[in-house]
């Protein structure tokens, strides 16, 4: 699944280890997900997408092979 979450945070001038600090995640579970190797789970998103103001699709795109 894709995710524009690391254009979203840069944009708002948040660090990773800031973005982790504000969900209760570790750095490593944000860069995980920036590089697309690890999709959050739907609770994970929803609070993604609250720290940017944002709608959950906004953040992350689901795309036609995710759906296999």
């Amino acid at each position: 699944m894709k995710n524009r979450m690391k254009e979203l945070r840069k944009t708002r001038g948040i660090s990773q280890d800031k973005m982790a600090q504000m969900l209760g995640v570790s750095r490593q579970t944000i860069i995980s997900i920036e590089r697309e190797r690890y999709n959050p789970s739907l609770p994970l998103a929803i609070q993604i997408a609250r720290c940017f103001d944002a709608q959950v699709e906004d953040v992350f795109i689901l795309e036609d092979k995710d759906l296999n």
